[in-house]
């Protein structure tokens, strides 16, 4: 062995004496009392999960822990892709699953599959381990490890079930147990990033998964599949195998609302701390099912030294609050609110103050009366806030939003609100938009981000963002605020200047 591998296996074996202490039994029990303990435990599978597992079941559920639960122990034939976030628990959640449909006697070949043969070796030794050490297991259902078949890639309890770890491309024929074709299917990361690269090399992983692995099954007898993986790319065997299964459940680790999916686990601290530490695009693929892909539209970057904003020939702040976009699909993850400061001179735009990210919508507010306040202090004059205000959005608009900066008024002592103006302008599709009013600019290098927005954390949101615009992209909240700036900017008149005017002063905007 070498010396990782002893490594390893040293880590196996504390795993194994942690499961042996973390369980222990009353030898001296009442046997009919035991009896019943089992019988109540076995009508709830959440106190069956939480008594036999108490290392893996350490924090209370989420709803989408039991709901999930609940369809593949209701459901003997059922195929499920979970997309659950790292942090989720998706693999131990699984697992506790398959042990009690295998312990209670409703299932009883098991075949996992990954990969690579190691990796699925990997992600069936903890179902060997817990079999042969927990004792609350082995006290209830009796000693599960066998004489014979028990070694880390293939084994069987002495009940008959039979577990077999198997690799993709490898030859799943030899799966019987007896009589028995699997019963259960577990597919785990399935998908590499190397091999996400390369469109063919999915092709073929999804071809032996349709015309290898899946036919094992009998027939006649109910299956349960599994298969638990991330979108980690545009295509990818997690999305395309998602579109065939019965259930498809993509949870991220916070929700559309910027809250956290599991805060029994995860809490909102924690999750800001691990958004701190690696960059928008690593979060967004590993815990929001969004892989960034590489962009069409804009190849780089442009910064530069900006003028004097009170120099330029006009200045738009725009914000959106992201509230309605009718371009999102139903696997999009929370949208970032935006608000931009661009100004023109010169036939150039220049983007000086820049607010990007998932924010609740009393800090989505602040940010407005932040913009105001950068305006002033530059001595900007006439100020134009705009903010996206489609039909959808103005009821928003009109009972959360308005409220809340009337509010913040009196609490930041103004005398008076924001100058801002419902930008109420019928869209069309987002990449539509930003391909046609900004792409322009980049490439004739009239797009310029002042430098000393470099290294501020919404440019860096921006940025990836810009980089990443293509169609299939998801979000593109950043730019699609921009775009609105530039726009408004490029499309003002005379007559739209004198609306504006008169709007401030009547405050018919409000």
């Amino acid at each position: 062995m070498t010396s990782a591998d002893k490594q390893y296996w040293k880590e196996w074996e504390e795993f194994r004496d942690n499961i042996r202490k973390s369980t222990p039994v009353d030898l001296n029990e009442d046997p009919t009392a035991k009896k019943k303990r089992i019988k109540d435990l076995e009508k709830n599978p959440e106190k069956w999960f939480k008594y036999y597992f108490p290392s893996f079941y350490t924090h209370e559920p989420a709803p989408f822990h039991i709901k999930a639960t609940l369809r593949v122990l209701n459901n003997p034939e059922f195929y499920e892709v979970r997309s659950w976030s790292r942090e989720l628990s998706k693999s131990g959640r699984t697992m506790m699953e398959v042990l009690y449909l295998i312990l209670t006697g409703k299932k009883f070949n098991v075949l996992l599959v990954s990969s690579t043969y190691d990796a699925a070796v990997r992600l069936l030794l903890p179902y060997k381990t817990i079999l042969e050490a927990n004792n609350r297991i082995i006290n209830d259902y009796g000693a599960q490890q066998s004489i014979g078949t028990w070694e880390a890639g293939e084994f069987k309890t002495k009940k008959g079930v039979a577990f077999r770890a198997l690799g993709a491309g490898q030859s799943p024929r030899g799966t019987r147990n007896d009589a028995i074709r699997p019963d259960i299917i577990l597919i785990d990361d399935i998908d590499t990033d190397e091999e996400c690269r390369n469109k063919k090399r999915i092709k073929q992983k999804l071809q032996w998964i349709e015309e290898a692995l899946l036919p094992t099954r009998s027939i006649s007898s109910p299956l349960l599949i599994i298969m638990c993986g991330n979108i980690i790319a545009k295509y990818c065997c997690v999305k395309e195998l998602g579109k065939k299964a019965d259930h498809h459940d993509i949870i991220n680790i916070v929700d559309k609302h910027g809250n956290s999916t599991w805060p029994q686990k995860n809490t909102a601290e924690m999750i800001a701390r691990i958004r701190k530490m690696i960059s928008s695009s690593a979060f967004q693929k590993e815990y929001m099912n969004n892989p960034i892909i590489e962009g069409t539209t804009f190849k780089q970057i442009i910064y530069g030294r900006a003028p004097k904003i009170s120099r330029c020939e006009a200045v738009v702040t725009y914000a959106d609050p992201s509230t309605s976009n009718k371009d999102a699909s139903a696997e999009s993850d929370a949208s970032d609110k935006c608000v931009v400061v661009v100004g023109f001179k010169d036939f150039k735009y220049y983007i000086y103050w820049i607010r990007l990210d998932q924010i609740n919508n009393s800090g989505f507010v602040d940010w407005l009366f932040d913009a105001e306040e950068f305006l002033d202090a530059n001595g900007v004059d006439p100020k134009k806030i705009y903010i996206e205000n489609n039909s959808l959005q103005d009821p928003f608009f009109q009972q959360v939003l308005r409220p809340l900066i009337k509010k913040r008024t009196i609490e930041r002592r103004k005398t008076s609100r924001p100058p801002i103006t419902p930008d109420t302008r019928k869209k069309p599709g987002k990449f539509s938009r930003i391909d046609g009013t900004l792409e322009p600019l980049n490439r004739d290098g009239d797009l310029i981000f002042d430098n000393a927005l470099q290294g501020n954390p919404h440019m860096d949101r921006m940025e990836e963002q810009m980089l990443a615009v293509s169609e299939e992209c998801k979000k593109m909240d950043g730019p699609d605020g921009l775009e609105g700036a530039v726009w408004k900017i490029q499309k003002r008149t005379a007559k739209e200047d004198a609306a504006y005017a008169s709007e401030t002063t009547t405050d018919r905007h409000w």
